[in-house]
């Protein structure tokens, strides 16, 4: 009698310590693939980790385009009214991309302060902006409510 129960007992223990792994993993892959999304404002007060894959998000600033000659390296800063982030591209920027116009970016927090993009999304339209993105510049008072009212315009919720 006892040998079946001391039997049952490491069925039993086996089978916690077998799923309570399992269950570690699952949280551990979960964990690495939350893409988080910052502001510039937020980076600026040390709030993203360096060197984590978050999204940043804000207006690309005028006069802040410089492509490297004889590359497909592109540089250009993030603003939200508040703060501003310098972020490096190598690639084929969307064609939406311009000057004063919301643009999100995938990448990673460099130890120099600068924003290493793997993925630039511009706005598709004049009336989207991520929400992310306008929560962002709500905040920092650099929203244009007009712009933003004008753009819904024939938009239904």
């Amino acid at each position: 009698m006892r040998s079946r129960k001391r039997q049952r007992l490491w069925l039993v223990s086996l089978a916690v310590i077998l799923l309570g792994g399992a269950a570690a993993l699952a949280v551990t892959a979960f964990e690495e693939n939350i893409v988080f999304f910052r502001s510039p404002s937020d980076i600026a007060e040390g709030k993203a980790e360096i060197g984590r894959l978050i999204r940043i998000g804000g207006l690309v600033e005028e006069g802040s385009v410089k492509r490297t000659a004889g590359s497909s390296e592109i540089s250009f800063s993030l603003t939200d009214g508040g703060a501003s982030v310098p972020v490096i591209y190598n690639g084929i920027l969307p064609d939406l991309f311009r000057e004063a116009q919301g643009v999100v970016a995938q990448g990673r927090l460099q130890t120099d302060g600068s924003f290493l993009a793997v993925e630039v999304l511009a706005k598709h339209d004049e009336s989207y902006m991520p929400p992310e993105v306008a929560e962002a510049l709500k905040k920092s008072g650099y929203w244009q409510e007009n712009n933003a009212e004008e753009g819904m315009k024939g938009h239904t919720k």
